[in-house]
């Protein structure tokens, strides 16, 4: 998805003489270690990431972890009904409390000694406690997240400092179109999963935010849909794009029953909602896809240099009718379809990256937000500007 047009303004290519326009990044950075860490380090770990919906954790002690490189994240709801963010890491010897999702009927035990610690993080018991000298167990509670809640999803930011703008703040010029989907109303239709990919995380979400490829890349798509970059727009860290549902009916079965149920079954949105799908971006990683019957959000994060997890949930209003059953299901089987050819795609590139005879090439005024998540890498990581991985990269990847 994309900015404004007015927006679109040409980036340093690193490359002088191959294009006068701004260009993609070179291939050196999808399948780097040294540029992965620092990627965690500068943009990954200082953002805001969806850790799950309210929903997700509905009583006092559900839980639920995120792994963002070397960071685990639990997100717990107290005995108050709050819900909290920690560290997933024992003050002790620093072993992992909880893995994945599920339910703590007492406190969080490590696994490791048996410190155990409240739902709200207060360490509450010390095996052998009489051994350790001078010990303050108010000081050595779990170490809070940043976190905000918005829409009904929780989002995090493991650094000491918080991003400097709130996610409410960064997705207030979108407030007033997703106000009739009711978000904080979802309950889940699936768990959190999670994807992995052979891919370097930013080829996967370049992929995401450019719909140039959609004519090509996803024939089903578009044969029942409008391309999104025909209606989009974007604000600071947030874009949008909105597809609109053609008045030819489709030629395949499943997408034509789609689109002759859709109208009749959301009817609680406004006329103009009921036959789009909408498409939001949150640099650097996180999208949600916005559905008249449903809902998702995915991110995807790095598993090392040219490898990465999708993590995902689908998500919809309480609704037991089985019309509603089914198209839900229709919409999941043309999604998970697109799924698959994002992937394949991606796939493609990645392995065509590797190929010496590359150089970055130009890109289109439909690339206009693939772009601005170029130039973000640019301006927190300058080393990207270079054709090259630097001489300093190599000799510390090696050493």
């Amino acid at each position: 998805m994309a900015t404004a047009p007015n927006q679109f303004k040409a980036s340093p290519s690193g490359s002088p003489g191959v294009t006068a326009g701004p260009i993609a990044l070179p291939a050196w950075v999808y399948n780097h270690a040294t540029l992965t860490r620092l990627e965690l380090e500068r943009i990954l770990r200082p953002s805001w990431q969806i850790a799950c919906h309210t929903s997700s954790i509905p009583k006092p002690g559900d839980y639920i972890t995120l792994e963002l490189g070397a960071d685990s994240i639990l997100v717990v709801r107290d005995r108050e009904g709050h819900i909290r963010a920690h560290h997933n890491v024992c003050r002790h010897r620093g072993a992992r409390l909880l893995d994945g999702a599920g339910h703590c009927a007492g406190p969080m035990v490590c696994p490791y000694h048996g410190w155990s610690y409240g739902l709200d993080g207060a360490l509450i018991g010390v095996p052998s406690r009489d051994t350790f000298v001078d010990f303050d167990k108010s000081a050595n509670g779990l170490k809070s997240v940043h976190t905000e809640i918005y829409l009904g999803f929780v989002f995090v930011c493991t650094t000491p400092s918080k991003p400097a703008q709130s996610v409410a703040d960064g997705w207030a010029p979108f407030a007033e179109e997703l106000a009739p989907y009711r978000f904080e109303e979802l309950v889940p239709l699936t768990p959190i999963m999670e994807d992995e990919w052979p891919v370097d995380w930013k080829i996967a979400i370049d992929n995401y935010l450019e719909s140039y490829h959609v004519p090509i890349g996803h024939p089903g798509l578009n044969r029942m849909f409008t391309p999104d970059y025909l209606d989009q727009r974007g604000a600071g860290l947030v874009a949008r794009g909105t597809s609109w549902i053609r008045e030819q009916p489709s030629s395949r079965w499943s997408e034509r029953y789609y689109q002759t149920l859709l109208p009749g079954l959301v009817d609680h949105l406004p006329k103009d909602h009921q036959r789009c799908w909408r498409f939001y971006s949150m640099l650097p990683n996180i999208g949600i896809d916005v559905y008249p019957e449903q809902m998702d959000f995915f991110q995807v994060l790095p598993r090392g240099p040219g490898k990465c997890v999708t993590r995902y949930a689908i998500f919809g209003l309480p609704d037991a009718r089985r019309e509603m059953h089914v198209l839900r299901r229709l919409g999941s089987r043309i999604n998970n379809e697109v799924n698959k050819e994002d992937r394949w795609l991606c796939e493609r590139v990645q392995r065509g990256l590797e190929s010496p005879s590359y150089t970055p090439g130009p890109l289109s005024s439909i690339e206009r937000w693939l772009l601005r998540f170029h130039d973000l890498l640019r301006e927190k990581i300058p080393e990207t500007r270079e054709p090259c991985a630097p001489q300093s990269f190599v000799e510390r990847t090696v050493g």
